[in-house]
């Protein structure tokens, strides 16, 4: 049943999300309309008028289906109904009809390399091999000459993302099923024709109710190569299965049956992008490719793993000049064929301005000029929520305050197994953990940051006291007003979108400057991502119309740029 006002393209073909700005939503922190500590979806509604007003064209939601909530939603028991901590189906229906009022889409996070272990499917298959569901998920027999069920007597040696071995023991069963993330996430069985069409069925049941299209969390991981062989070991003592599911013998063959059996079946156009770690620049230009590619965009690690050495939890110093190399690598390999997504923060990622920028002495200035690099590549830009306003990582204090389910693994090992000083590893996590994301939304000076009266379900940053919404809003040169027009300047200028990018060689290694170039306009972006000053040569900048600047124009000297300066140009 799909909402009134839902916006449809005229095409199947026309990308209409090539000019959007996408918002994601992580439920559970940003609203909370019934006062228990968690946000919902009414709590959306009641703030869709904000996102209008920033620009937002489209609102990702993460996972709001039935959950254990194991690990927040990404473990789902019931992929068509909503888990009663967020609304219900009537609430969802609610909004999204509020969404398209407003000529805007929404779009749902599609969680189907797993489900939870609560699932019906898993739970009948779990139980019986001859279930209905039985072959719905990777089942094997304990290795021979092995006791099963005892330790070593798994299948192969893969661990998992979460800690542990990959296989877990079921003996009502009597066999291992496949999890690469927790013990309660079995991975379903794409290679089963069943599977596929039970995961169709229910897509093209929400894209009847009317939402816009789906972020595919982990797609790349659901072809697996079918002799589950071993693999290298890691520093946990087991195997990185990465080489035989992270880019699978048939994972363009289900995505292209995805493509004909969801999409291309039906009038209209959808976004639809593929979160693709491990992803390689040439892997996406094929996977996005405008003629046959099968996704319109893909979300790649390259750029967000360049301060980890090895694991994420391994820190390495990181240059601008690796990050600079890094993203214009991404530009000139998907080029005019393929299609970037862009991004710095989303739910699983430390908030970018304390990670790559100055969250201290140059918070605004870094937390623009990293929006302004960001937003005016070539590809579709996302703005995860608190972003538009700068928020910083959480000042966590103990292990207690943490929630996230690979954080606490972490700790466990670290500290349990790798002998860590807790205090190193709360330290690490501080920096690293993805519950810097899931902080309360900043609202208000109030109690509650306004996001919630009552006490909520997570720590809500300290900060929020002179960083929230209600202080940046209207107030000019805040970075919730930048982010306004640095949006704008998207809506308004074609080269933005559409235009050629060109790397641009300044000699200074603290410097990115690129070039976009469409049917004669020049986009000229210089941005000084560090905390000194550095000289610039003056060429024809001076010559040019200057249309975004994070510093006021008073204190801009042509021959130099301040700490974190940026500056965008058209000609």
């Amino acid at each position: 049943m799909a909402a009134p006002g839902t916006p449809r393209s005229a095409s199947n073909r026309e990308a209409w999300w090539k000019s959007a700005v996408v918002y994601q939503i992580y439920v559970r922190s940003f609203a909370d309309s019934d006062d228990d500590g968690i946000g919902d979806l009414p709590g959306i509604v009641q703030h869709l008028d904000y996102l209008q007003e920033l620009g937002i064209d489209v609102i990702w939601l993460s996972p709001v289906y039935r959950s254990p909530q194991e690990d927040n939603g990404y473990d789902v028991s019931d992929y068509q109904d909503v888990d009663p901590l967020f609304g219900t189906l009537e609430d969802l229906d609610r909004l999204l009809d509020a969404v398209h009022r407003r000529g805007m889409r929404l779009i749902m996070d599609l969680v189907v390399n797993h489900t939870s272990d609560q699932h019906p499917w898993f739970l009948a298959a779990r139980a019986s091999r001859e279930a209905a569901t039985s072959e719905w998920y990777f089942w094997r027999d304990a290795r021979p000459g092995t006791i099963p069920g005892a330790p070593g007597s798994e299948p192969n040696n893969w661990g998992a993302s979460f800690g542990g071995s990959a296989w877990e023991w079921a003996p009502e069963r009597g066999q291992y099923y496949l999890h690469l993330f927790a013990r309660s996430q079995p991975d379903l069985n794409w290679d089963n024709p069943d599977t596929r069409e039970a995961v169709f069925t229910m897509m093209n049941w929400w894209l009847d109710r009317g939402i816009d299209g789906f972020r595919m969390d982990v797609i790349n991981f659901i072809s697996k190569d079918p002799r589950l062989p071993d693999a290298p070991l890691n520093r946990d003592g087991y195997g990185d299965g990465m080489p035989y599911f992270g880019h699978g013998p048939r994972i363009r063959d289900y995505l292209a049956e995805m493509k004909r059996r969801v999409f291309d079946s039906r009038p209209g156009s959808y976004l639809t992008v593929g979160e693709m770690p491990g992803v390689t620049p040439e892997q996406a230009r094929e996977f996005t490719h405008q003629v046959h590619g099968q996704l319109a965009m893909v979300f790649q690690y390259e750029h967000v793993n360049l301060d980890a050495d090895g694991d994420k939890w391994t820190q390495r110093r990181m240059s601008v000049k690796d990050l600079r190399d890094t993203l214009a690598r991404w530009q000139t390999a998907l080029g005019d064929t393929g299609w970037n997504s862009l991004y710095w923060n989303n739910h699983d990622q430390p908030r970018v301005v304390s990670r790559y920028g100055n969250d201290t002495t140059y918070w605004r200035e870094s937390a623009t000029a990293l929006a302004t690099v960001l937003h005016l590549h070539r590809g579709t830009p996302y703005v995860f929520q608190g972003e538009e306003i700068g928020m910083t990582n959480a000042p966590f204090t103990g292990i207690d305050d943490f929630r996230d389910i690979e954080s606490l693994d972490y700790y466990a090992r670290a500290v349990g197994t790798h002998r860590v000083d807790a205090a190193v590893a709360l330290d690490t996590l501080r920096r690293r953990s993805r519950d810097n994301a899931r902080t309360p939304m900043q609202w208000s000076a109030a109690p509650g940051a306004g996001f919630t009266p009552g006490t909520a379900w997570i720590g809500i940053n300290p900060n929020h006291s002179w960083l929230n919404v209600a202080a940046q809003r209207g107030a000019p040169g805040s970075v919730y007003e930048y982010y306004r027009a640095l949006i704008a300047l998207r809506h308004h200028l074609p080269v933005v979108v559409d235009g050629h990018f060109a790397a641009v060689d300044t000699g200074r290694d603290q410097i990115y400057s690129f070039r976009r170039q469409l049917d004669g306009t020049t986009l000229t972006v210089d941005a000084n991502l560090s905390d000194l000053p550095v000289s610039v040569d003056r060429d024809d900048r001076v010559a040019r119309d200057l249309v975004l600047a994070n510093y006021p124009r008073r204190r801009i000297d042509p021959d130099r740029l301040e700490p974190w300066e940026v500056r965008v140009y058209a000609r």
